[in-house]
């Protein structure tokens, strides 16, 4: 008989919450850790980054309420009390996953966990047995291969900063290095960003991009698109940069943020003769199965859809199916609404135009204003939305958004989305006066109407 019914490799949102639903159908259940309990998201990641976002803005709100009749002065930014109160947070949340975990019955390991072959792991100096595996240990930074990367940091490093870096070089144009870019500019830091497309976020709807861009312009992050780093070198403490357009500069830190991988080094998967992708990703089917019917992978490892709350619902899912629940939850993955935490946020759900475009005619409805609180505050931040309808079944296919609380809007109208809803619905729906939300229900006039067929 197995040592467990199930044993999860990776103690992040996913890899929990697929343990946890296990466990509380009857299976005996172990899950190994090696580095800490949440993963990237409650560590390294969402968590933690989405604290140093709210601090990086209140600065700004404080110079905000001028305009609204308040006395206020530019203070100076503690950075270690901000690491030390974040530290704190993220302490107490790696409890809660522990104690989760435990009340559940799941067995912890706080080891690493390595196949010996289909249904043995080797697990710290443990060897177990188990009926069923899950991978779910998530995904890595990346850094370049160019002379001098040492020299540089990824975002494991950002959060733990002896100090506030006076001037910093963002290299790669996608979320990561958006949302740094923002915190560090917002905190007091000099702020370069570099990435190899016209307009960073690539795969964001066009609009939106050119949004972001002119949002970091105006809150002094320089921009420059359309240039890779060629080479770093180390000039006694301080980065000299080398880029392709022959340009050299200098900087504090340089912050690789080229994206993630899939994590999988150290999980000896030739072991168990488990397939992956040229780029390492595990490959798995519709259920989550990998070449092994009884091994899974769920999560980033897979690098299918890198969300945490779509690794927590793969999770969940799997442990349902896995271990016969009466009642399984029926999750939607199209659409599924994000966000990305820059300043001003974005957020999203569904088709961008160009992808909604190619399924036949669609009918794009925009607005851009300045929010009440900024008509007062006299900072240049506007808003922008956009919902992208198809034009024969009048379904909103598409919603999209650059401003203040987007990520908060967008989750309500992912709902909306899930749930089929119409341009019609939309138009029905009485709006909440006055809100930056109401302005999508009162998207009355079509802007444009493309993808239209040639005859």
């Amino acid at each position: 008989m197995p040592d467990f019914d199930l044993f999860v490799i990776g103690g992040g949102s996913g890899g929990v919450r697929c343990a946890r639903i296990a466990a509380s159908h009857g299976a005996r259940v172990g899950i190994a850790e090696e580095r800490h309990w949440g993963g990237t998201c409650v560590n390294v990641g969402c968590v933690p980054k989405k604290l140093m976002v709210q601090a990086a803005e209140y600065g700004a709100w404080a110079r905000d309420a001028i305009g609204f009749g308040w006395s206020c002065m530019d203070g100076t930014h503690d950075w270690n009390a901000l690491i030390t109160a974040k530290n704190h947070e993220i302490a107490r949340l790696n409890g809660v996953y522990v104690q989760l975990l435990k009340g559940s019955g799941v067995t912890l390991f706080e080891a690493s966990a390595t196949f010996l072959d289909a249904h043995r792991l080797q697990v710290g100096s443990d060897t177990i047995t188990a009926e069923r595996i899950v991978i779910a240990t998530g995904g890595a930074p990346i850094w370049p291969d160019i002379p001098g990367a040492e020299f540089g940091i990824v975002s494991d490093h950002a959060f733990f900063l002896p100090a506030l870096p006076r001037r910093v070089v963002m290299i790669g144009g996608g979320y990561i290095g958006v949302e740094f870019a923002g915190i560090f500019r917002g905190l007091g830091a000099e702020v370069d960003l570099l990435y190899r497309q016209k307009l960073p976020l690539r795969g964001f709807d066009e609009e939106l991009r050119e949004g972001v861009a002119e949002a970091l312009t105006a809150q002094g992050v320089r921009l420059h698109p359309s240039v890779l780093l060629d080479r770093l070198e180390d000039m006694s403490g301080i980065r000299r940069l080398h880029l392709s357009d022959g340009r050299q500069f200098d900087a504090e830190t340089v912050f690789f943020a080229l994206g993630r991988a899939p994590n999988v080094a150290g999980l000896g998967l030739a072991h168990a003769q488990i397939d992956i992708t040229p780029n390492g990703a595990v490959v798995v089917d519709e259920h989550y199965a990998t070449s092994q019917p009884h091994i899974f992978a769920i999560g980033d490892v897979s690098n299918r859809l890198n969300l945490t709350p779509v690794a927590i619902a793969e999770g969940h899912t799997l442990a349902d199916r896995l271990f016969a629940a009466p009642h399984p939850r029926n999750w939607s993955f199209a659409p599924v609404p994000t966000a990305v935490f820059s300043v001003p946020p974005l957020a999203t759900c569904g088709l961008t135009e160009a992808q909604a475009t190619a399924n036949g005619p669609v009918e794009i409805y925009e607005a851009r204003f300045t929010p009440m609180r900024h008509v007062m505050s006299g900072r240049g931040r506007k808003t922008f939305i956009k919902l992208i309808v198809d034009q024969a079944s009048q379904r909103v296919v598409g919603a999209h958004m650059l401003g203040d609380d987007a990520p908060e809007m967008m989750q309500a109208i992912g709902v909306a989305m899930t749930a089929g809803a119409t341009k019609q619905d939309f138009d029905r729906t009485i709006g909440i006066h006055p809100t930056s939300a109401e302005e999508w229900v009162t998207l009355r006039t079509c802007t444009r109407v493309v993808g239209q067929k040639e005859k």
